[in-house]
């Protein structure tokens, strides 16, 4: 099959999968029901590649979230209380039944979002195995530890933390809510989800397949609606016990101080200015693979996005050479056609925020040697071309600020010192990625870099038990394996004597 007619026939089945959208209401998902209010506002869904409607969705209110939370409260104790092998036959029952519909979730969020559909048809495939993850600990999730001392035993026992709100990003939302919500409901939690209203369908896809599945009514509540109301009524909620957010930053500021009346705990993954370092003895052709790779895949709409190009003076030129010459050659193009490497940005006012930065490289002395313009031989998307800044130093804008797009600063450096003291350079501290053959000095960068996460002559390769979260600006928290659930629990200590210690007496 030729680039074409792939291309005509992924839009013909994408249609096909959409055309519910266009000719309904999205609404929300409440108590086990799909709720459309009656009178509510409703905002347009637009597609990124045309920018033309995808179909109306609900813009909920502070009275929906409250109906939401009370759903969430009120199945709460009878889903706490569902034994753990038991959850775990039901959430893999729900992967299963992601895996089904793997194509129509795919085609449906490369629509909706803008990502290349070569990058979504593992997303569902990922979000199926997240589930399968959490599900398969969640026998073990209440465990906890046996301390013994001579005169006493300390056990520790988890419980769930109750019901959980959950707010997701528009970048890769499929897999990003599984990431979060499968350890909630393993853990025993109850859940409310606030997808993010650039791209809501695939979190709508999920909510439904999790009721087919046969998760009980109010376990799992969706609604839609902006930030500053839906989300901000969520995080106040007395009866939301946590928050777990991907997003922005500030989005995280404005959620600890509307949580704090109610002393919500939280985790929040949040920006990145994620520098790649690569030193002169590093593999080049494997180094160059990675460094395209992290900044130039998913639109560099990815908070681990290595953004920020160290590279040290030795092979800076002929690094950078060939590195220009591989963004010239990436394929920007509509999101369904399987050749698309790069795709339109997720919404039209994202795509002007990434453009703005082309100007302020320029004012701050940075030289585009790739792109920096607006891609509108492609139509009326959100098209940008892939961007390369050189002759770039850590002060300027564009070496500072998140731009979360497929732009990539690059700077030189000399010493495996500068290369420290730029890296840690920042206001965020999410991730890191160091390329040298030298063991020893991965190991002396790997204990100085200031980020939570760290991989060592790898683009970024995921390990579902290991911890993942950012320091700084970047977030608080891990996610992965038990650390997942040390967030979605309370740990409880029980002391219990053996009847041998000395019991104080007073007077006696």
């Amino acid at each position: 099959m030729n680039e074409q007619n792939a291309l005509e026939q992924n839009k013909a089945q994408a249609d096909g999968h959409l055309l519910r959208f266009k000719n309904q209401v999205l609404g929300h998902v409440i108590g086990g029901e799909a709720v459309v209010p009656e009178g509510a506002e409703l905002f347009a869904n637009l597609s990124p590649a045309d920018n033309l409607s995808l179909g109306q969705v609900v813009a909920g209110t502070a009275t929906d979230i409250d109906q939401a939370c009370e759903a969430a409260a009120q199945a709460f104790e009878a889903w706490r209380d569902v034994p753990g092998g038991e959850r775990k036959k039901i959430l893999n029952h729900l992967a299963d039944k992601i895996t089904e519909r793997a194509e129509e979730i795919a085609l449906v969020e490369s629509v909706d979002c803008g990502q290349p559909i070569r990058f979504m048809k593992q997303a569902a495939i990922r979000g199926a195995a997240n589930f399968r993850f959490f599900a398969d600990k969640a026998p073990e999730a209440e465990n906890g530890q046996a301390l013994y001392q001579p005169d006493h035993t300390n056990y520790t026992m988890r419980s769930p933390v109750g019901p959980v709100g959950i707010i997701t990003p528009w970048n890769t939302p499929f897999m990003l809510a599984t990431w979060k919500i499968a350890p909630a409901l393993a853990a025993g939690c109850t859940v409310v989800h606030k997808p993010a209203e650039l791209s809501p369908l695939s979190a709508y896809l999920l909510a439904e397949i999790a009721q087919e599945a046969g998760l009980p009514p109010g376990v799992w509540n969706m609604v839609n609606g902006y930030g500053e109301v839906v989300g901000k009524r969520l995080t106040e909620h007395p009866a939301i016990r946590a928050v777990a957010l991907v997003g922005e930053s500030v989005t995280g500021s404005h959620i600890m101080r509307q949580g704090a009346d109610t002393l919500k705990r939280v985790h929040f993954e949040l920006g990145g200015k994620n520098p790649v370092i690569v030193f002169d003895d590093a593999d080049f052709e494997r180094a160059l693979d990675a460094v395209v790779f992290m900044i130039y895949s998913l639109n560099g709409q990815r908070c681990t996005s290595s953004s920020r190009l160290l590279i040290q003076s030795g092979i800076a030129g002929d690094f950078l050479q060939a590195l220009e010459a591989r963004v010239k050659n990436l394929k920007v193009g509509h999101p369904l056609d399987p050749d698309t490497e790069v795709g339109p940005l997720v919404h039209a006012e994202h795509c002007e925020k990434v453009c703005r930065y082309f100007d302020v490289a320029e004012q701050d002395g940075a030289r585009t040697v790739v792109g920096g313009q607006r891609r509108t031989d492609l139509g009326a998307g959100n098209y940008v071309a892939p961007t390369l800044f050189v002759d770039a130093d850590n002060s300027m804008r564009v070496a500072r600020e998140e731009i979360f797009g497929p732009v990539l600063t690059a700077m030189t450096f000399t010493t495996e010192t500068e290369a420290v003291v730029l890296a840690n350079d920042s206001d965020y501290g999410l991730a890191g990625y160091i390329w040298t053959e030298n063991t020893g000095r991965a190991m002396r960068m790997a204990r100085k870099v200031e980020a939570g996460m760290l991989w060592v002559n790898s683009e970024n390769n995921r390990n579902l038990p290991s911890p993942f979260g950012g320091m700084k600006m970047s977030g608080i928290g891990r996610d992965g394996g038990d650390y997942s659930f040390d967030f979605y629990m309370e740990t409880k200590n029980v002391c219990i004597a053996h009847g041998t210690h000395k019991v104080p007496v007073l007077g006696g």
